[in-house]
């Protein structure tokens, strides 16, 4: 491998690492157009068990808006511990650690996961966009504590 394929190599890995980060990022601060620009258009696979599978990202985003986008919803997503494989210039896949924490602050309702996301990625017109998704989940808590009565988000 020579120099120019190897920076060409570690800029993919830098893309799809800021992607992922920014699709997080849009979930903790409600930000749909967001998260919908991370994922490709037309068929993809978002697989998120219990909460459902889709085969495009609008299905997706609609019930993200339905169960998230709420004042009293507080969501904290985590992705750490990326193991990113560049299968070719245009495909990659990743797994990332997640760790995921919501409160309702009407209810004081908490909810915690852990687990793993499962990714491939594609590079479309020069831009990495996530084609597949998977969670698999080997954690989770819930508890019951005070409603918040004070403060912003």
């Amino acid at each position: 491998m020579d120099l120019q394929q190897h920076i060409e190599q570690l800029q993919a890995l830098e893309s799809i690492r800021r992607l992922k980060h920014r699709y997080l990022n849009a979930c903790d601060m409600k930000q749909v157009d967001d998260i919908r620009a991370c994922f490709a258009e037309g068929t993809v696979l978002i697989d998120y068990g219990p909460l459902g599978t889709f085969h495009d990202r609008d299905s997706f985003i609609r019930l993200f808006q339905d169960l998230a986008c709420h004042a009293r919803v507080i969501d904290l997503h985590h992705g750490s511990n990326e193991e990113i494989e560049l299968l070719d210039a245009d495909h990659a896949r990743g797994l990332w650690a997640l760790y995921y924490f919501n409160i309702d602050r009407e209810t004081g309702a908490t909810r915690q996961l852990g687990g793993q996301y499962h990714d491939r990625y594609q590079r479309i017109e020069g831009q990495w966009k996530i084609v597949a998704t998977r969670a698999v989940l080997h954690s989770q808590t819930s508890g019951q504590g005070p409603a918040a009565t004070t403060g912003e988000a």
